[in-house]
């Protein structure tokens, strides 16, 4: 049986398929920081914990090849073409298959809002908006409906409210 890839192994590899594109390999380790950060906050399982983590660096493997094929990372996109991408990255990972298919679902639906399906989903959620919310300069109203709308976690909405709060006054 094929030792199972940590996470700081997923990341490294992640890094190498990124082709040197240093706003990618930012955006999803701070991704990563905030899904870890919230996940570990929030209590949440060993197991689900690991999965949260490896969602959070591979949620936006498909950005690339989106970018190539439409000429835009628009969520959809990268929801459609993630899920094959995601399923082939951890080919041989030695990560158990239920854990691998959570993976590729949760890639496959990061920019899915409504239903939420798990704590999972509801971190991965949260913590790119966290990114998000920065690198694209959201407005305050924006932040403020996110935060009514998509939130629902106590770590991910105290983050948010430390990191936007005086944005929106």
């Amino acid at each position: 049986m094929k030792k199972e890839m940590t996470i700081s192994e997923l990341v490294v590899k992640m890094i190498e398929a990124s082709g040197g594109n240093l706003h990618d390999i930012r955006h999803f380790m701070k991704v990563y920081a905030f899904a870890k950060t919230i996940a570990e906050c929030e209590g949440v399982s060993p197991n689900e914990q690991r999965t949260i983590e490896a969602a959070a660096v591979l949620h936006d493997i498909a950005c690339p090849l989106c970018r190539e094929k439409y000429g835009s990372t628009n969520g959809k996109y990268q929801e459609l073409e993630g899920t094959g991408l995601t399923e082939a990255f951890l080919e041989g990972s030695g990560l158990p298959e239920e854990m691998i298919s959570r993976i590729i679902w949760l890639v496959g639906h990061h920019h899915t809002i409504a239903p939420v399906e798990g704590i999972d989903h509801q971190i991965l959620l949260e913590a790119d908006y966290l990114v998000n919310a920065d690198e694209s300069g959201y407005s305050a109203e924006n932040i403020l409906n996110t935060e009514k709308k998509l939130f629902r976690t106590r770590t991910g909405t105290a983050l948010l409210k430390s990191m936007y709060e005086s944005k929106e006054k």
